[in-house]
């Protein structure tokens, strides 16, 4: 303490500061940090402390053997003040698209998502990320709401998870649409596997339930509410049948005598509708049904015959779709035909009796004036019948197949050319069928304005049964363009409609009853079919 050496300590041993150099010619030279007064350094300052003073002894060893700071006179290779600062500036992680020099290297840019959520990444949206090895996450079941939270389903509440249970996960579904028209908040939409599914979240109003005609819908209820007490025994009601024709060179591409396009072609003319929703050939797949509204005379010659699939046609309402083809006038005053199969006229019945809000496709169903129904036993799978059992079994591809028919209990191919290419009986093609026809009972379409039908008549001529008022209007206005007489054989329509209940009763696990209440309640359905109740909890 009392020497005026200031590079000795009070022990008399002379010391240098590290990191300090020494001159007895500049004052300014020396820096000496603080060391007391300001509290204990950081573990940062600490750290700084710690780097300056190893940089000082590799200074000293530097100098011991011939090398002076950022200089070198022995060869060795040292950094310039320069460079020492561009490795600190880019040392610690780095810039992927930066180099040593600040420079920036080639960029990619990811293209912008049109109309979706921006992907960046090659991974599904749904794939975790950071597990750690040897753990399996699993997406908790629905059921957990229930375990975790005490909350049980309203009992007025049926959820599509109730539709899908019962009907369409378990084959039942007959590609109506029906579930699809009848969702007020459009959270159903159509699979890959043209099956009905949810697209967005259900609110369990149970109206894609109550309108199913495989479900909710109990359709000989439907019957009488749409046709009258008496519109449940034989072939209904009617109020007269007959046997006709078109009689016009575009019939010989038409089933039978071409009566649904002469009448749909007159109604146009007339201008009772702006357009009729019918079936189309698909343009990617030879033979496979899709939706099709035709608003002239040219597109429905173009698009008669029969396309033995569904279409899911009541999915197809919604007037957005057909937008363009339709007419510039307020869609309130828009007026359509209808043509499908039997419950698929029940379904749009149904849902015409309510004055609900069905969203978009609301519109659609309030314009639907003329339901024409096509006598149906059953209808088919697409990808089984001419996949399966025409093309793999029987040989015979979609693309050469002219015209088909079911006639007589035949199931009958025709080539391009007109020739029969394959005559055999319609029980063979069971196992196409859609499993849910064969509770239909409903085989001439009891609540149809017309019928229209091969069944009763000779070749070349259609089945025809009026059934309403409005029907009788359509045939009036179509009956100069006709070649018609007394129905030939109305027992045989009988027959066919008996035998049809006959293996409905059969197929039904739910009583037939035309006098029970419209809507059957999930439960009661569950009961009689062994389905699960509240399948959310039970992991559906």
């Amino acid at each position: 303490m009392g020497t005026d050496d200031p590079d000795s300590n009070a022990d008399g041993v002379d010391r240098v500061f590290p990191g300090v150099p020494h001159s007895e010619d500049d004052d300014d030279a020396v820096i000496v940090p603080e060391t007391s007064g300001a509290g204990s350094r950081s573990r940062a300052e600490t750290d700084h402390a710690r780097d300056d003073a190893i940089r000082s002894e590799d200074s000293e060893e530097s100098a011991e053997s011939g090398c002076t700071t950022h200089s070198c006179t022995c060869g060795e290779k040292t950094e310039s003040p320069e460079a020492s600062e561009r490795a600190l500036a880019t040392d610690g992680a780095g810039v992927s698209n930066v180099d040593s020099d600040g420079d920036l290297g080639d960029l990619e840019f990811t293209e912008p998502a049109a109309d979706v959520s921006q992907d960046v990444y090659d991974d599904a949206p749904d794939t975790r990320v950071g597990v750690p090895d040897g753990v399996d996450l699993e997406t908790p079941e629905y059921s957990i709401r229930s375990r975790m939270n005490d909350i049980e389903t309203p009992d007025e509440k049926t959820w599509f998870m109730e539709l899908d249970e019962a009907v369409i996960d378990d084959g039942r579904c007959i590609k109506c649409g029906t579930c699809v028209a009848a969702c007020p908040s459009d959270s159903i939409g159509v699979g890959d596997d043209g099956l009905p599914e949810l697209v967005k979240m259900c609110t369990g109003c149970s109206l894609c339930w109550d309108f199913c005609p495989r479900g909710g819908l109990r359709y000989e209820r439907q019957w009488k509410i749409t046709g009258g007490e008496d519109n449940v025994k034989g072939a209904g009601d009617p109020i007269t049948e007959f046997s006709a024709k078109v009689d016009d060179d575009w019939t010989d591409g038409a089933q039978d005598g071409g009566v649904v396009t002469g009448i749909l072609a007159t109604l146009l003319e007339e201008g009772e509708i702006d357009g009729a929703l019918i079936a189309t050939e698909s343009e990617d797949e030879a033979w496979k049904a899709e939706s099709f509204l035709a608003t002239t005379e040219e597109e429905l010659i173009e698009n008669a015959g029969t396309v033995y699939n569904q279409t899911l046609a009541l999915g197809n309402l919604d007037l957005k779709q057909w937008k363009h083809k339709l007419p510039d006038k307020d869609w309130d005053d828009l007026s359509l035909a209808l043509v499908g199969t039997p419950c698929e006229i029940e379904g749009i019945r149904a849902l015409q009796d309510f004055e609900w809000d069905y969203q978009a496709q609301n519109e659609g169903i309030q314009a639907v004036e003329y339901t024409i129904a096509l006598m149906c036993t059953k209808n088919f799978n697409y990808y089984s019948l001419m996949g399966e059992q025409l093309e793999e079994k029987r040989g015979i591809s979609p693309e050469e197949i002219g015209k088909m028919d079911v006639l007589h209990g035949k199931m009958m191919v025709y080539g391009h050319d007109g020739e029969m290419i394959l005559e055999e009986d319609i029980e063979n093609f069971h196992d196409a069928a859609l499993k849910g026809c064969d509770e239909c009972a409903d085989f001439t379409g009891f609540c149809s304005d017309v019928t229209v039908g091969s069944v009763g008549s000779s070749d070349e001529y259609s089945s025809v049964i009026l059934r309403t008022e409005q029907g009788v209007k359509a045939w009036e206005l179509t009956e100069p363009k006709l070649d018609y007489h007394d129905l030939e054989d109305k027992s045989a329509v009988g027959k066919l409609q008996g035998w049809d209940k006959k293996k409905a009763f059969e197929s039904l696990e739910r009583p037939f009853d035309p006098d029970a209440p419209r809507f059957i309640d999930y439960t009661d359905h569950a009961e009689n079919y062994g389905t699960a109740l509240n399948p959310h909890d039970q992991g559906h």
